[in-house]
């Protein structure tokens, strides 16, 4: 417990809950695209996804990475402002000056927060349609999507909340990886491209649906 109360702790912690919510994110993304393919397919991943009664335990896991995560984003934040009380002092400069994506960390991650309950209660606990394959009820998934991309204020914050996923990941996927020692001066660069690319593939790949249901499949 004590060494999870230390600055060192959390700031690890903090690099393996993202790492968990990387994956999961790459995850979730993937089988969103079952939605360019056929209303069938995309309601009976999610059948069998939430259908499933071992489901509660990675939805628990989950939540409780995504709190200690902001938690202890915030704290280190507030810890990191503290020690630093003099807002006119001199910022470092060159190699050891932050990067871009590091100052705005906590701002962008506190609008996904707010986006992952907004979402959850658009989708998960929004209205229930129900559609018949083979015998099998099971809800309209497709159906609520299609409605709820037809608003464009709608499409343009979840657009807005995928940049600012693409801004989180890129950093943080680097970040985690030294922060827990995955640190060297010839693999480091690889590292950091990698995570480039890949929150770019997560973004973009979120970012697919919204628009080809607004522009596409929604006309």
């Amino acid at each position: 417990m004590k060494y999870l109360m230390s600055g060192i702790g959390r700031k690890q912690l903090m690099a393996i809950t993202g790492l968990l919510w990387s994956g999961f994110v790459f995850a979730h993304m993937l089988p969103n695209l079952l939605i360019i393919f056929s209303p069938e397919a995309y309601n009976k991943y999610s059948h069998a996804l939430t259908s499933n009664p071992l489901i509660y335990i990675p939805e628990a896991l989950l939540v409780f990475t995504i709190l200690l995560h902001l938690v202890n984003g915030i704290w280190v934040t507030v810890e990191n402002k503290r020690a630093r009380p003099n807002k006119y002092e001199m910022a470092p400069s060159g190699e050891k000056a932050p990067r871009f994506q590091s100052k705005w960390m906590i701002y962008h991650g506190i609008l996904l927060a707010v986006f992952i309950v907004y979402h959850l209660v658009t989708f998960k606990f929004g209205p229930y349609y129900s559609v018949t394959y083979n015998g099998v009820e099971m809800r309209d998934i497709h159906r609520l999507v299609i409605e709820v991309f037809q608003s464009p204020a709608y499409v343009g914050f979840y657009l807005a909340c995928m940049v600012a996923v693409g801004f989180h990941l890129s950093h943080g996927f680097y970040s985690s990886f030294a922060t827990l020692g995955f640190f060297h001066p010839r693999y480091s660069p690889a590292i950091e491209k990698f995570g480039y690319v890949y929150a770019a593939v997560v973004a973009g790949g979120f970012m697919s649906q919204p628009l080809y249901v607004f522009f596409l499949a929604g006309r």
